[in-house]
């Protein structure tokens, strides 16, 4: 399983190869564009955890960072700039979190990916929707109770299973219980979508201890998740972030 996804963007395809190999063994997919517009379509359908933009690419460079820091799924990705020559790209270096120069190598690569890991497994962290199955009670406006079970949980919010009729838009509070903990979490939350037996809930409004206790519990599942290699890193970020 990959922990994250990384859109590259270069015209280059030895910057290519080079970008694959490494983002391969730190277990990063990713999305290669070669052309601008191809990229800001895939900014504008899809959640990237790391966003990595050639500046060879000329001026549009600055422009795909715009689309990056104002796209609602992306703006907290973590951003990196590929060096370019010419003085016209040092503003553009300057919007970005990190920057690889050239020459490229897969070892100087590895040296700006690593402090950026812990970033990047934070981003991922805050998307990653684990599979599990709780029991939730909704209590609507009305004090009415809806019983169902969940199909996932995030950071977030999450989705249930359930036949009852919500609409999007609705405030609710949220009960429900995690595996390996004995009280409910208790959450102020909306109904954003609904579809064919099941609805998507976002948090609103989480006490401390909870958020907290759910951070704590998604990090374990999602290690749980990685390839040994790969948890190993995430052991040692995760514990650097927390010092």
């Amino acid at each position: 399983m990959a922990i994250g996804v990384a859109l590259l963007v270069s015209p280059d395809p030895v910057t290519i190869d080079h970008f694959s190999q490494v983002l391969d063994e730190f277990s990063i997919s990713q999305e290669v564009c070669r052309e601008v517009p191809a990229a800001i379509s895939l900014l504008g359908r899809q959640k990237f955890d790391a966003v990595i933009v050639d500046l060879q690419i000329g001026e549009q460079s600055g422009t795909l960072f715009d689309e990056v820091h104002v796209s609602p799924a992306n703006r907290t990705a973590v951003t990196f700039a590929i060096s370019a020559s010419d003085e016209e790209s040092t503003a553009v270096r300057k919007r970005s979190e990190f920057i690889f120069e050239r020459p490229l190598s897969t070892q100087s690569i590895r040296r700006v990916l690593k402090p950026a890991y812990g970033l990047i497994l934070r981003e991922r962290r805050r998307y990653f929707r684990c599979p599990v199955f709780t029991s939730v009670t909704i209590l609507r406006p009305s004090k009415i109770e809806v019983r169902c079970d969940t199909v996932n949980v995030s950071e977030g919010g999450m989705a249930v299973s359930t036949t009852a009729d919500l609409d999007p838009g609705e405030k609710v509070d949220v009960w429900f219980t995690l595996p390996d903990y004995s009280f409910s979490f208790v959450a102020e939350s909306t109904i954003c979508w609904r579809k064919s037996g099941h609805l998507g809930i976002r948090f609103v409004s989480l006490a401390q201890e909870h958020k907290s206790e759910l951070q704590d519990w998604l990090s374990r599942k999602l290690e749980e998740s990685l390839p040994e290699a790969v948890a190993g890193k995430f052991r040692k970020d995760t514990s650097q972030q927390q010092s």
